[in-house]
């Protein structure tokens, strides 16, 4: 049939780049194992509040990935598959990086143990709520792109470059939802739990937040309105990305404090309590970052209120595109319904971290429980010293809390001022 349609040429050259792209996929591939293991490592680390361990072995996998690169891409010759040899390399030694970092501290990453049933369920019942909001929020997107692809050519251009940006400008919001999701368990059900510094940590994240997404919607809408020429010289491309410069800044401007919200939510205590699992388990349990964040005090969340929402944001989303679509509003009205989902959002997440019966605002605990860990560590000797590492570990955490916290409140009060 290739041949038929294109020539024998054009099927030689075909079947030739199908052939490179199966190469690459596959040497990636062979890094799974080390990415997995490696993002729970992340996870547990940034859950004992330690983000240095974790960038300093990303920015290393950076330099020997870029070095690669260049060695076996230009000097070597291998090409594509230069770069993905290079890019699997620089991710095992991350991963191995950060496994170690953590045997610095008392565990053994390198210990295997295959977690119980009962441990099983319960990290599945908290992944399963945040598996359905990830998979809203791909399914919108994707429709976003189906929508906006078929209007025509020089639109789906447009929204290649404007969503690539935006994406690209909504990832620098990300370091809120870390830190809200490290440091709010901690106060808000922590030993030593303070909702009054809860509270003045979502403040000054919420500030935080309002002021990175009015510097980022503002240089983000700039860039493509001041200087469309970087992203393409064609003018009907630059006319209908510049048709849709005011939803991109309304979906812009809220996506910081969006994702300090979504990260309280996922911070702060549930009904469920999850045990500790032994830290060789996390080789076998590759989930997102805020399941170990507590790493020993109670792992439940506001999940099945996140899933529920998103899933309500999907479905007003999802219709108003549906709408906006058919009465050939196209490329402003695809944007119209990202802003309706981002604000949705934002809103239903802030009702719930403000609501005045909010685990915020509520002095009744009783449903909130500090679990006893029922696993046992990964080796008898940890298990000995298992008291002393908690002690040091707490004294650690609380010390960092109370620093990011100042730095926080005076970042508030300067904003403020």
């Amino acid at each position: 049939m290739l041949k038929l349609l294109w020539g024998q040429r054009m099927q030689t050259s075909y079947l030739q780049q199908t052939h490179i792209c199966r190469w690459q996929t596959e040497i990636r591939g062979l890094a799974w194992p080390a990415i997995l293991t490696g993002w729970v490592a992340q996870s547990a680390s940034l859950g004992m509040k330690d983000s240095w361990g974790p960038l300093k072995a990303l920015a290393v996998a950076t330099i020997v990935n870029g070095i690669g690169d260049v060695v076996l891409c230009m000097f070597l010759g291998y090409g594509i598959a230069g770069a993905a040899w290079a890019t699997m390399a620089s991710q095992v030694i991350a991963a191995y990086m950060m496994i170690e970092q953590l045997n610095e501290k008392g565990y053994s990453g390198y210990s295997l143990s295959v977690p119980s049933p009962s441990e099983f369920v319960s990290i599945l019942g908290l992944a399963a709520p945040v598996f359905i909001t990830l998979m809203s929020k791909i399914v919108f997107y994707t429709l976003l792109i189906y929508h906006a692809t078929s209007i025509g050519t020089y639109t789906m251009a447009a929204h290649q470059v404007m969503s690539q940006t935006f994406y690209m400008c909504s990832v620098l919001g990300e370091p809120l939802s870390q830190t809200a999701q490290s440091f709010m368990p901690g106060f808000i059900n922590g030993v030593n739990r303070s909702l009054d510094k809860a509270r003045m940590l979502l403040k000054s994240l919420l500030i935080i937040g309002a002021i990175f997404g009015l510097v980022l919607g503002t240089i983000g809408t700039l860039v493509p309105w001041l200087f469309p020429n970087l992203f393409t010289p064609e003018v009907k491309i630059i006319q209908e990305m510049h048709k849709v410069l005011i939803p991109y800044f309304l979906a812009l401007l809220i996506m910081p404090a969006t994702l300090c919200l979504e990260g309280t939510l996922l911070g702060k205590a549930g009904t469920r309590t999850l045990p500790c699992p032994p830290l060789s388990s996390f080789n076998f349990l590759p989930l997102p970052n805020f399941l170990f964040n507590m790493m020993g005090i109670e792992a439940g969340r506001d999940l099945k209120f996140i899933s529920l929402s998103m899933c309500g944001c999907l479905s007003f989303a999802a219709l108003l595109l549906l709408v906006v679509s058919n009465r050939g509003y196209g490329l402003v009205g695809c944007w119209c319904a990202l802003v309706g989902f981002q604000w949705a959002r934002f809103v239903n997440a802030l009702r719930r971290v403000l609501s005045p019966k909010g685990v915020l605002y509520s002095s009744d605990l009783s449903h909130y429980k500090v679990a006893q860990q029922k696993a046992g560590w990964a080796c008898p000797a940890e298990h000995k010293n298992n008291t002393k590492r908690k002690k040091i570990l707490k004294q650690k955490n609380d010390q960092e809390s109370s620093t990011w916290l100042h730095h926080f409140e005076h970042f508030a009060s300067s904003s403020s001022s």
